[in-house]
């Protein structure tokens, strides 16, 4: 297995100088690597979205062609996974919560995660557009290049707003869902991309206020590494508004009734009650950083539980 030493650029960023090439004969790749390399806790997020667009949407489909779509858009976000870390495997060996992914531990080589993303992203596709329709695999196709090539290729290491611009890449699904059902886009899964969008980058920068030391070391252009972390908390806070708003415009619409509407009243007031204390807190120690990380904990359900009610809705379960 290769070894690194840290060594200090000019820039004040630790940067990593390989002393040998790993070697997959010592730590063979196993198929908790590949799985790894999927991002499985980021997949099911993707793949619970995606799962909700197909049940909101108002034709239905065969359970086998709708298994197939949801199958395809994890496969999809996995590929999109791993062509990241075979992109950022020099950034993943500088930061302590990555450093253990496969790239950087020397438990896989470059061109095996590069391959293994290119071929699933062709199968998930190619299998999407066959089992449903090429609507859907179009914009499985655009979710995959637009985390790749926009988000991680131009924008994570150039900008601050790499997570708000990036954000558009994990909104897809729910799209892709509704797509795979009914061949066509409309209002209803233009809006649930929206608060996805919208949400992705107060979610990703309370994670970034307490890992912020992780993404200084890497180099990456993260707002509290550039901004500070006062700019970043208010951020927070500002950025949650047109999500809120967005959020209930399903509701005010008319296109989701009481039981979207009640749930989104709920989960919206406790997010913005959170991003608030965030916003307006005096002290900055690290090891004080539990409002932050109690927002980014409840982020995460709060998707879920958002999207939940979405299908729950549509499908007249009260």
């Amino acid at each position: 297995m290769a070894r690194a030493v840290p060594k200090k650029a000019e820039d004040g960023f630790t940067i990593m100088t390989s002393l040998s090439v790993p070697s997959s004969d010592s730590l063979p790749a196993d198929w908790r690597d590949f799985l790894a390399l999927t991002k499985p806790r980021v997949m099911s997020l993707v793949v619970f979205t995606g799962l909700c667009g197909l049940l909101a949407a108002p034709q239905a489909i065969h359970p086998v062609l709708g298994f197939a779509a949801v199958l395809c858009i994890a496969l999809g976000a996995g590929a999109a996974g791993a062509l990241n870390q075979w992109y950022e495997a020099d950034i993943d060996a500088r930061m302590k919560r990555t450093a253990n992914r496969p790239l950087p531990a020397g438990r896989m080589d470059r061109q095996t995660a590069l391959h293994f993303g290119v071929g699933l992203s062709f199968f998930s596709v190619l299998t999407l557009g066959l089992a449903t329709n090429w609507v859907a695999a179009a914009i499985l196709t655009a979710s995959i290049l637009f985390y790749v090539l926009v988000y991680t290729v131009w924008l994570k290491r150039r900008t601050p707003q790499n997570i708000v611009i990036g954000g558009a890449a994990g909104a897809f699904p729910p799209m892709i869902g509704w797509a795979a059902a009914t061949g066509q886009i409309s209002l209803l899964p233009v809006l649930l991309f929206a608060i996805i969008f919208l949400w992705t980058p107060p979610h990703f920068w309370a994670l970034a206020l307490f890992v912020k030391t992780d993404y200084a070391n890497a180099g990456v252009p993260m707002l509290p590494v550039v901004a500070g972390e006062r700019s970043t908390r208010l951020h927070v806070f500002f950025y949650t508004l047109p999500m809120v708003a967005c959020a209930l415009a399903p509701w005010g619409l008319g296109l989701l009734g009481n039981v979207y509407g009640v749930t989104a009243l709920v989960l919206n007031s406790l997010f913005l009650v959170m991003a608030a204390r965030i916003a307006f807190r005096q002290t900055s120690d690290d090891d004080m950083m539990r409002p932050e990380k109690a927002l980014f904990a409840f982020s995460i359900l709060y998707l879920f539980l958002l999207f939940a009610a979405v299908a729950v809705d549509r499908m007249g379960v009260a």
